[in-house]
């Protein structure tokens, strides 16, 4: 061998199971040191705490807790208010109609006495009763509608009696008269009077078929006398 041999180097060889253990020493210190450095990047630069955000959380869901307590409260008084509301305007509703009722009976009334009032003293008969306003109009041809008012004017006596109707007609070319109540009638009673001032009569009379309706008669009957009477043509 000369001395311008080239240069040789020496390695001492190191087992594989050593290498191994360096190996894992190395990658868990890797491991720790940045495991480390993500919780303390975490915790001092992005401000992120697990404790105080657990407690973030909790605070949380006792403010949204209260605020739905809250809501279910007001939800309540709302229902409430509502309901009185209806209450409020179905009361008003019937008030409204009570108050258009009492303007008509009122208007009926009104009527009643100006036409009360009207009536001079001279109309009523001898005997203190009189038939003022006598009205009829055939409704179909066999069927004639009637009304009338009795006044007594002797005041302070009860009146009790009976309106009897009579009503021409023609029939088969020759005139009949029809007399209301017929005897043994069902219906009496509806011809029955008694008032102290004045009575409103009125109905409808059904006549046998193809009779022609020429006039009806009221008369007022106290114990089979009469005391008053009145007729309409038609």
């Amino acid at each position: 061998m000369s001395i311008s041999a080239p240069k040789m180097t020496i390695k001492r060889h190191m087992p594989w199971p050593l290498r191994a253990v360096f190996l894992a020493v190395v990658v868990g210190l890797g491991g720790a040191m940045a495991m480390w450095a993500y919780d303390l990047g975490r915790n001092n630069f992005a401000g992120l705490n697990p404790d105080g955000m657990r407690d973030q959380v909790v605070a949380l869901k006792e403010q949204v807790k209260k605020l739905s307590a809250e809501r279910e409260q007001l939800s309540t008084s709302a229902n409430a208010a509502e309901s009185q509301l209806n209450i409020e305007r179905s009361a008003q509703a019937q008030l409204a109609g009570q108050i258009k009722t009492l303007v008509t009976e009122n208007n009926k009334l009104k009527e009643d006495l100006s036409f009360f009032e009207s009536l001079l003293p001279t109309n009523v008969g001898v005997d203190g009763i009189t038939i003022q306003r006598l009205k009829a109009e055939v409704v179909v041809p066999n069927q004639v509608r009637y009304q009338l008012l009795a006044i007594q004017g002797e005041k302070g006596r009860q009146f009790v009696g009976n309106l009897q109707l009579s009503v021409t007609v023609l029939q088969g070319g020759k005139s009949v008269i029809i007399n209301f109540p017929e005897q043994n009638a069902t219906d009496q009673a509806r011809y029955k009077l008694a008032f102290k001032y004045y009575q409103r009569v009125e109905g409808v009379l059904t006549l046998p078929e193809g009779a022609t309706i020429k006039a009806i008669q009221a008369r007022v009957l106290e114990r089979g006398q009469m005391r008053a009477q009145q007729s309409v043509n038609l």
